[in-house]
């Protein structure tokens, strides 16, 4: 087993309540690919930056190895004092880093590098900050919530990235899919105390259960126990005045542990509020279009939803999801077309951008709408306080302002309200962000078995699969085109059905040109059909413009791997990254067209 680059032992942190962090450790070694699973406020964060240097623990030994270089992922980035994002991501390189690197993943994360950091939107800042941390391929890599505003493409783009990396990992998330994909190992922190399993999320749910269990039948053992030394004490025949001082105190060690033990934090408990069915036909979209200017982001699009339906959006960053669930909600009219809602119909939104949050407003005032301590759940009064402790909020928080609560925390606020008010057609965008994996399973629950309809647009791969019956997606999902198709099912679905239509139109389209290849080659007069004199000439030359090629892009790498060059000389490094980048699309095209001719000469020489 290696050495441990980085170790924190029995940690000990408070913020003057209940401590936060009691004793809990985390051990990463090289290679290591962890995943920190924990209930919101369970301390998660505060250990990652711990272990980052950026909080000191009370108590506890922080080891790290003075060879080892970290990059930490925070939350909310600082863009201060940086013209412009490559400038940003560059200043997280160490002395002797590949300058290039940072190109390359601005690149494939969207980014051009030439962005101000200060009008970034939240995606393309969480993109700015990945390029930053990923770079240097640092030792140790601390990700807090790295999928955060990131869309599909790019979090699949992440997991391959992070598979392949050679930096130790650390990260917290709660995309359940992109967990499985990369953990190797588990580090549960609860209740202050941490425990670790040597296996990927795959196997922790499963885990942690019978670790709930085992703890559930100890302390159910511990409360016989101490129900037979008290009838020992009560009833038993008197002994030695000294032994039955020891068994006292035996018995009140044993009380101690009893009220001591801190049980698992409980689960959200609550359920959509009821409200009139609505009509059958729900929605009903008939051609709808939309543009910005030359740009469409929807062309004619026709959809029917009908009561009892459970649609998911999905799509990049920009394609125009928001922008359709806004058409077919009837907060924004298309340029063409019509839209036209049921009957009945009670809309409970909860917004991507949380913008419906004053954070001056408190929780409670929040949650009646300043209507005193009192709200209507289900036709039932409900006082705040007791309502508030479905969602795990304690009844002291009801007089906390908004803006003191993190990110999970209010987007549990944002659902208690919700589900507060009558629905019977819920709009939920990105409801998944910041909530944790037990939250997020209640959430599952109350979607799949939500009587009215639900419309969604989420990143989440593993909760689409779970809720909806179709998903709505670009046509072309690499560069949309303003096409929408609806597929039967969940994400899995549709990438089964996308995958089989690509397959069947490459069927259809090599049946098309085989006659064509059969009429080209019987041109040239003989029985058996030969090349033309312009194919030979290309596939017995091809393969020399190719070394030619291949020549020209091994004297530029070979200039590029000068670490010094971009401090030296920009321009220079900029424009051999773009002749690079030439020489290789030639190449590829190069070698397809000599493929393609050696396949036809095969086939026509029998």
């Amino acid at each position: 087993m290696a050495p441990p680059i980085l170790k924190l032992d029995d940690i000990f942190l408070s913020f003057g309540g209940a401590p936060l962090l009691a004793g809990a450790s985390l051990q990463v070694e090289p290679g290591d690919k962890i995943c920190l699973v924990g209930r919101n406020g369970s301390g998660k964060s505060t250990l990652l930056k711990i272990a980052a240097g950026l909080v000191e623990a009370q108590s506890g030994e922080v080891f790290r190895h003075p060879s080892s270089t970290v990059r930490y992922l925070e939350q909310a980035p600082d863009f201060a004092g940086f013209r412009t994002v490559q400038a940003y991501a560059e200043a997280g390189l160490g002395p002797g880093d590949d300058h290039y690197r940072v190109t390359y993943l601005l690149s494939h994360l969207g980014l051009t590098g030439e962005e101000d950091p200060n009008t970034l939107s939240g995606g393309e800042a969480r993109r700015a900050a990945l390029a930053r941390v990923l770079a240097p391929e640092p030792d140790i890599l601390l990700l807090d919530e790295p999928t955060n505003h990131l869309d599909l493409p790019t979090i699949e783009w992440l997991e391959g990235e992070l598979q392949k990396t050679r930096s130790a990992l650390v990260l917290i998330s709660h995309d359940r899919r992109f967990l499985e994909k990369v953990s190797t190992a588990t580090v549960w922190l609860d209740r202050g105390a941490s425990r670790r399993l040597d296996r990927g999320f795959a196997h922790f749910e499963a885990w942690r259960d019978q670790v709930l269990e085992a703890e559930e039948l100890e302390q159910h053992k511990l409360g016989k126990a101490i129900e037979r030394e008290e009838h020992w004490l009560r009833y038993g025949v008197t002994a030695r005045r000294k032994r039955n001082m020891r068994r006292l105190g035996e018995l009140q060690t044993m009380r101690s542990q009893y009220r001591g033990h801190k049980g698992p934090q409980g689960t959200v408990q609550a359920t959509v509020s009821d409200a009139q069915e609505s009509g059958k036909l729900v929605i009903e979209a008939e051609k709808i279009t939309k543009s910005f200017g030359d740009r469409a982001i929807v062309t004619p699009f026709s959809i029917r939803v009908h009561r009892g339906d459970c649609i998911g959006l999905v799509g990049p960053n920009g394609a125009g999801k928001t922008t359709l669930l806004k058409m077919l909600t009837g907060q924004l009219s298309p340029d063409s077309g019509t839209v036209k809602l049921g009957t009945n119909l009670e809309i409970a939104t909860l917004d991507q951008k949380r913008e419906d949050l004053n954070p001056e407003d408190t929780l409670a005032n929040y949650l009646t709408d300043g209507r005193g301590e009192n709200l209507l759940v289900n036709g039932e009064q409900r006082h705040v306080t007791g309502y508030m402790k479905e969602f795990l909020f304690q009844p002291e928080q009801a007089r906390t302002p908004i803006k003191s609560l993190s990110g999970g925390e209010r987007a549990r606020l944002m659902l208690a309200r919700i589900l507060a008010r009558p629905a019977n057609l819920l709009i939920l965008d990105e409801p998944t962000n910041d909530l944790d994996i037990e939250t997020l399973d209640l959430l599952q629950e109350i979607v799949a078995g939500f009587p009215g309809t639900v419309i969604l647009v989420s990143h989440d791969r593993d909760f689409l699969d779970r809720t909806v019956t179709s998903t709505i997606a670009p046509a072309v999902p690499d560069a949309p085109d303003g096409r929408w198709i609806e597929y039967a099912g969940g994400y899995t679905d549709m990438l089964a059905q996308r995958k089989g239509a690509i397959e069947e139109r490459r069927k259809a389209e090599k049946a098309a040109e085989k006659p064509k290849t059969q009429e080209i080659t019987a041109s040239g007069g003989g029985s058996k059909g030969k090349l033309s004199f312009k194919q030979k000439f290309a596939l017995e030359n091809l393969p020399k413009e190719m070394a030619k090629a291949e020549a020209e892009l091994a004297k530029r790498e070979l200039v590029m791997a000068d670490p010094g060059l971009f401090t030296r000389d920009p321009a220079a490094f900029n424009r051999l990254a773009s002749e690079m980048e030439k020489l290789r699309a030639g190449l590829s095209k190069m070698e397809e067209e000599w493929l393609e001719l050696e396949m036809l000469r095969e086939e026509l020489e029998g």
